[in-house]
């Protein structure tokens, strides 16, 4: 009746039947040190049949979404509005708007929050993006920016996978617009097991899996690790890039300022610099009037700055989120599902041991039965659990499918940096050499003619 799950426990064979049976029952609810543990084989393939070596045709497991198919699933806005005072503390509120649902409804970072747990609830084995800290206390201007971008990301990420796309809960979070959200997503999750338990193909999921998932998955893993530590560079990089634009923008505009200032200086001239009155107030009245254009060079900077911060250091942060999120689920299925299997096995092997001491202490008739429905109920719990656990590598193996489909997304950002950099430099360009015209007065000679001095091509002054 037992013994095809204790043959998947190496080294049981040999336990002591006449260990105490109170022993066990103290040791039952104890967590195993790992080491002590047999590896759950959630992945291994018995008799493997040559035909299963290939991926049939028509496989559910592989996705076949582009990225545009992906981005154009929904496009969904997160806007502050301004801050409502509660009862004792301010809060933050967002107008969240989608193009699919047509809809604009207003959520706070809690509501955030609770819908982040449903997807959890509800989606164990997929990729769920992390939602930005909750800072309580002292959250200044650049912090609550922060927070809105990374929740917009969160919210396009989500609005945009697939099987999240097609749940209750995210119509009832992008377009419910009564008084209380949070319930209403908690009732749509009542008496609604996980994905495991509502996918029809949940049960096969190993039927679909190739033989070499595990393998597949080690590698899988290791390339995102890499991906995403490059990627992580490229965004701290773009950021100091768009970073400098916007100071450059800061420092051209305080430049102008003071160009205008010293032009506007209504200090008296000393007697003794009489003689050249005339040239300093035409170098005043020229340096007054190069405000305007240094002002235009910041605008252009400044606008510089804020497009790469959109278009580039954002789109590598949504990417990075994603990347975050398979490393995340990686954890979820080594801590999740396969400890739990772990915990399985080790709750079997004591009920086997009381079982052995029962028998041999020959027990009263009704103990030995309950005994053994309970055993019968941890067989079934070790099936379902490896049932899991093949459902988690069919999860994992389309969420790195899906990794890879917003791979394209790199060539849309480097594209944008690109375009960012060439249009910057063009229309500043533009401005400097319509700046340059005006510089002529203050190189002006003595004939009134412009003749701009020459520098020194080696850096020693001319004697």
């Amino acid at each position: 009746m037992t013994g095809g799950v204790m043959d998947r426990l190496p080294g049981e064979a040999g336990a002591a039947p006449g260990a105490a049976a109170a022993e066990a029952e103290a040791e039952e609810e104890a967590d195993p040190p790992a080491a002590d543990l047999p590896a759950p084989q959630v992945s291994e393939r018995r008799d493997p049949h040559p035909s299963r070596m290939q991926m049939p045709q028509g496989n559910p497991l592989l996705l076949s979404y582009t990225l545009q198919e992906l981005l154009a699933r929904d496009t969904v806005q997160v806007e502050l509005i301004p801050e409502k005072k509660g009862l004792f503390l301010k809060h933050v509120e967002y107008e969240v708007s989608s193009q699919r649902f047509r809809s604009s409804v207003y959520r706070r970072y809690n509501d955030f929050v609770v819908f982040h747990e449903m997807l959890l609830q509800k989606f164990p084995y997929r990729m769920v993006p992390a939602l930005p800290p909750k800072r309580v206390l002292g959250a200044d201007r650049e912090f609550i920016e922060a927070r809105r971008r990374a929740l917009r990301r969160f919210i396009n990420l989500v609005a945009r996978h697939p099987p999240f796309s097609e749940d209750v809960a995210l119509r009832l979070f992008l377009s419910f617009s009564g008084p209380d959200v949070q319930n209403k997503l908690k009732e749509s999750a009542q008496c609604v097991g996980d994905e495991f338990m509502s996918c029809k193909l949940a049960p096969r999921a190993k039927d679909f899996l190739p033989a070499d998932i595990q393998t597949q998955f080690a590698v899988s893993r290791e390339l995102i690790r890499n991906i995403y530590n490059s990627f992580h560079k490229l965004r701290d990089r773009a950021e100091r890039i768009a970073s400098r634009a916007i100071d450059n923008a800061a420092d051209l505009l305080i430049f102008g300022k003071e160009l205008s200032a010293l032009g506007s200086d209504t200090t008296p001239l000393p007697s003794w610099a009489t003689l050249h009155s005339s040239t300093w107030g035409s170098l005043k009245q020229a340096l007054k009037g190069l405000s305007v254009e240094f002002a235009l060079l910041a605008d252009k900077a400044a606008q510089q700055g804020k497009q790469e911060e959109n278009d580039v250091v954002e789109k590598l942060n949504l990417f990075l989120d994603l990347l975050q999120s398979y490393k995340d689920l990686c954890e979820r299925h080594e801590k999740g599902v396969l400890h739990k299997h772990q915990r399985a096995l080790h709750k079997y092997s004591l009920m086997k041991r009381q079982m052995m001491s029962a028998t041999v202490q020959s027990r009263e008739p009704d103990s030995v039965e309950q005994l053994e429905s309970r055993i019968v109920e941890q067989e079934n719990a070790i099936q379902t659990m490896e049932l899991r656990g093949y459902f988690s590598l069919y999860c994992l193996h389309q969420e790195m499918q899906l990794v890879h489909v917003y791979l394209p997304l790199t060539s849309h950002i480097l594209g944008a940096f690109v375009n960012s950099q060439i249009q910057g430099h063009k229309e500043m360009s533009k401005v400097w050499n319509d700046l340059k015209p005006k510089l002529n007065c203050l190189f002006a000679g003595p004939s009134g003619s412009p003749t701009p001095p020459r520098l020194p091509q080696d850096g020693v002054s001319p004697r």
